[in-house]
């Protein structure tokens, strides 16, 4: 069964790919409604289709199911729900970071929750009315994965609840920050 769904999954994502790639041929990537709803920001080239295959590769199925196809992973069974240490946290597809340690606070959900984003700029918000309900969906700007949901419930200076799946995210603590190139964000902790 999880066989078919996958093979019917990458059948899906094949021929919507050809899609893009003939009405991108199409239209030399001038239309700005194309490029809203790629990965990247870019033209893509067949380089970076290859890239979607191996972003299927290097993922982890659930990270590739919450991040592509939507998915949410079950609450307090997840790797970052509780974590306490001091960093950041960046989208697993792309590496942009997202969320700070700072802004990390336990909601009693399960999930990483969050009262602000590093940079309002680097997350996009869209209404998902799914499940019978009306929520506002939160997803990374550059690589377009899901993250999780914003709600108002959460405690001051915003009011605000990102509720975010760890599966979307890596956490990258201070200590490397230089290593894996972050250190700019090291002004956060200062």
């Amino acid at each position: 069964m999880i066989k078919t769904k996958n093979t019917k999954t990458r059948f899906a994502h094949a021929l919507l790919g050809l899609f893009f790639t003939v009405l991108i041929f199409l239209t030399g990537c001038e239309n700005s409604t194309i490029e809203e709803n790629l990965v990247k920001d870019e033209c893509p080239t067949m380089e970076e289709e290859v890239n979607m295959d191996e972003l299927r590769e290097r993922l982890t199925d659930l990270q590739y199911s919450v991040t592509q196809e939507n998915a949410t992973e079950p609450p307090f069974n997840n790797e970052y729900w509780d974590n306490k240490e001091a960093g950041i946290y960046v989208d697993i597809v792309s590496g942009e970071p997202l969320f700070s340690s700072l802004d990390k606070f336990d909601s009693g959900s399960g999930w990483p929750s969050f009262t602000r984003p590093i940079n309002e700029e680097s997350i996009v918000k869209k209404e998902d009315t799914g499940f019978g309900m009306v929520r506002v969906e939160v997803r990374s700007r550059k690589a377009d994965s899901h993250l999780g949901h914003l709600f108002e419930d959460g405690p001051p200076p915003t009011g605000l609840r990102y509720c975010i799946n760890s599966a979307a995210l890596r956490f990258i603590p201070i200590e490397k920050f230089e290593e894996e190139s972050y250190e700019e964000y090291l002004r956060l902790f200062q």
